[in-house]
């Protein structure tokens, strides 16, 4: 086992990371930028080393910086929590060469997901559905025109190199498909550095269902059931929940069944995540592999009792895993709560934390960094809390929830607990009726 870990990242997952670390009896470094000098992650470290300014591309991305951190205090083992440099192939490397553990899967197996022709590529070697398409990037606008009307639209251009919804646009018939390629790879280049373009039939009415998977270094991987992800604003999550209201308990061997063959095919280690859009009549169709820890493994952790970092940690070290795939022993819901104004647009709303109160009881969980007089940076991602609720039927979880949002007050920045508290109060969303485009029509003010 590990003696000391250097956790690449900020906030609460690097505070989730520290907390698992002590409990296992391994000693943390925390890396932090200027803008997080006062983080709880900070404090909570063995260690903690200053590697720059508050732009990540100088502190939390920037790898030569990290790997002096490694250097100076000895560590042994690098986690990368998620975002940042947790699916950076090259970082994987570099660690590599100087025998320093990444606690991840291999830099072979991150380029092979994180590109994602290579990897549809890959699944369909694997016999594992995927959504009808190009099947490799788009050369120019005529043979974009082609292959769409083969597949029929709609249709969506996505980035090879995307993620968070950048470099994607739908497409609902082909006077329309020149000006969505040229803003897609436009924005792709500016995103990415990579404007390569691939194609999708578009899945109208899709619920966004992943698979946890747990996969070890002798070859064994394992599921650990379902999240429902369906509840987003632009590609971006706002709340996951397992078991998902639109789950049989025949999908779920299916989908199950798939997500492991997917981990298999690539001989894949540590935890990650295989998604799946799932259309109204069930059919499920891969749309991309995170191979990291994702920011609602919570409500994995909620429903089965199992320690999802714990695990990341013991596979890293080499330690088998035991025991076969994991069913919901219960449900489970996840807010994220974020430092963001419902009522303008969802626009970051920075600043310092004057009064902090979490949620508590049973079946409550939050996963925060922030307390009051914490002055939340402009930088970083806005989410500063998780809010988990666990309880014996979804019913039962979504009355926690409003119970537990009532009682959670942060005053001085403006927060999504007010939007979290109109969802859990509609109709359609507590019967189970959604898919991703369900907020397309929600009124989010107050």
């Amino acid at each position: 086992m590990f003696n000391k870990i250097l956790i690449a990242n900020r906030g609460e997952i690097a505070l989730r990371i520290i907390r698992t670390c002590r409990e296992m009896g391994i000693k943390t470094v925390a890396v932090y930028s200027t803008a997080d000098r006062e983080s709880l992650h900070v404090r909570f470290a063995d260690e903690a080393v200053c590697i720059g300014p508050p732009q990540s591309s100088e502190s939390y991305l920037s790898i030569p910086r990290i790997m002096a951190a490694v250097e100076i205090t000895n560590a042994d083992a690098v986690h990368p929590g998620y975002g940042f440099l947790a699916e950076n192939a090259d970082f994987a490397e570099v660690c590599l060469e100087y025998g320093i553990k990444f606690i991840g899967p291999t830099p072979e197996q991150i380029r092979k997901m994180g590109d994602k022709i290579t990897a549809k590529e890959t699944m369909i070697a694997a016999q594992v559905p995927v959504v009808p398409g190009s099947g490799g990037l788009l050369q120019d606008v005529p043979a974009g025109k082609k292959q769409a009307k083969e597949v029929g639209y709609p249709i969506i251009l996505k980035a090879t190199a995307g993620g968070g919804g950048k470099g994607m646009r739908i497409v609902w018939k082909e006077e329309d498909f020149e000006s969505a390629w040229n803003t897609a790879r436009m924005e792709a280049k500016a995103s990415f550095s990579n404007d390569g373009i691939y194609m999708e039939k578009y899945i109208e009415e899709p619920r966004h269902i992943e698979f946890q998977i747990v996969g070890d270094q002798y070859g064994k991987v394992i599921h650990l059931s379902e999240r429902d992800c369906s509840i987003q604003r632009r590609h971006q999550k706002l709340v996951e929940e397992c078991p998902s209201p639109f789950m049989t308990d025949e999908l779920r061997e299916k989908m199950g069944n798939a997500a492991v063959k997917a981990g298999e095919a690539i001989k894949y280690e540590g935890v990650g995540t295989i998604e799946f859009l799932v259309d109204k009549y069930r059919n499920f169709y891969f749309m991309e592999m995170n191979t990291r820890i994702q920011v609602e493994h919570p409500v994995t952790e909620e429903v089965i009792d199992f320690d999802l970092i714990k695990e990341q940690i013991k596979i890293a070290a080499g330690e088998p895993i035991t025991g076969g795939n994991r069913y919901p022993q219960m449900h489970a819901m996840e807010c994220r709560i974020n430092a963001e104004d419902p009522n303008f647009d969802f626009r970051p709303s920075p600043g310092k934390i004057t009064s902090f109160h979490s949620s508590k009881g049973h079946g409550v969980r939050v996963d925060t960094h922030v307390y009051a007089g914490y002055t939340i940076p402009p930088y970083y991602d806005s989410m500063i809390a998780k809010l988990i609720c666990r309880a014996r039927t979804r019913e039962e979880c979504i009355r926690k929830m409003e119970r537990a949002l009532d009682e959670f007050i942060i005053e001085g920045p403006k927060t999504t607990v007010s939007f979290h508290q109109k969802l859990m109060k509609d109709e359609n969303f507590r019967k189970g009726d959604f898919n991703t485009s369900f907020l397309n029509d929600f009124n989010f003010k107050d």
